[in-house]
């Protein structure tokens, strides 16, 4: 039985065409990259990567700061696929000498090959030494007319062994008085509804009983508010889904979360379910269920 070859990813290209963004659309996707590694430690580095079930995809960026290196890439890369152990593929980026211009006057720097001063001098200079390189590669990507969530999504097509995790939901209620929760996307203040707090005989429930949740969500103010809410929601949702968003968080909060960010969230959770995965976390609520 023939023993499957690991794949190694070797990113490599102009400067300024987009290997940061591919370095970390790869760590994304699961990848152990190591960025600016010498092309003469290939080797080396993949006798460490061979045997080890801790890394089982690698992706190593190559780039030209120091020149003298890119001589030894192509016979690296050889010798690598040689020992019969390693399918080395080899991913370049590229853009056009405008947009390259364009991208480092934007940031002030120059290419790595400019020593006279001259952008377009050191570009040019670049792309002689990288041609056999190019022409050796298993993937040209032209980044010239790709914004940086455009590349993403052709590097995902492209080297994702599985599909995108299916976009969910979750709405989360909480209280203000007990800090926001840092990692919500959408937040939302329910402070200004009537609160049952106020009402004694509904003070020691939640959200979560009957009557505290018909007392908020009958008033019409709530009624007003709730419906605005769901609409905007509806409207922005696919927008999050466009950008690549996997999961989104909305927090609803009121004072102790407690009556109204509760009932708000249960509501919530339920109209979203009939369109997506939903899930519903109250985050205060074990501070007042009764023992």
């Amino acid at each position: 039985m023939t023993e499957e070859k690991k794949q190694l990813l070797i990113v490599t290209g102009m400067s300024g065409a987009g290997k940061t963004v591919t370095a970390h659309a790869l760590e994304d996707m699961g990848y152990f990259v190591v960025d600016n590694l010498p092309p003469t430690l290939l080797g080396s580095f993949w006798d460490l990567m061979i045997n080890s079930n801790d890394f089982q995809k690698v992706a190593v960026v190559i780039d030209l700061r120091v020149k003298s290196f890119y001589k030894d890439l192509l016979n690296e890369v050889n010798s690598l696929e040689d020992n019969g152990k390693v399918q080395a593929v080899i991913v370049f980026l590229d853009s056009s000498d405008d947009t390259l211009v364009a991208r480092y006057k934007e940031t002030r720097r120059l290419p790595p090959l400019a020593t006279s001063g001259r952008l377009l001098d050191g570009i040019q200079e670049e792309r002689r030494i990288l041609a056999p390189i190019k022409n050796r590669s298993n993937y040209l990507i032209d980044t010239s007319s790709l914004s940086t969530k455009e590349l993403r999504q052709k590097l995902l097509s492209t080297f994702s062994e599985h599909e995108r995790q299916p976009f969910s939901i979750e709405v989360m209620s909480f209280g203000f008085k007990y800090g926001m929760p840092i990692d919500a996307d959408i937040v939302m203040d329910v402070r200004f509804l009537p609160n049952p707090f106020y009402i004694p005989e509904l003070r020691p429930f939640t959200g979560l009983d009957k009557r505290v949740f018909d007392y908020v969500m009958e008033k019409d103010e709530t009624h007003v508010f709730y419906q605005k809410l769901l609409e905007l929601l509806q409207t922005a949702i696919p927008g999050y889904i466009a950008e690549g968003k996997e999961k989104l968080t909305i927090a609803i909060g009121c004072t102790g979360g407690q009556h109204r960010s509760v009932s708000i969230a249960q509501q919530l959770a339920r109209d979203l379910a009939k369109d997506y995965p939903v899930d519903i976390t109250h985050r205060e609520i074990s501070r007042y269920i009764r023992k």
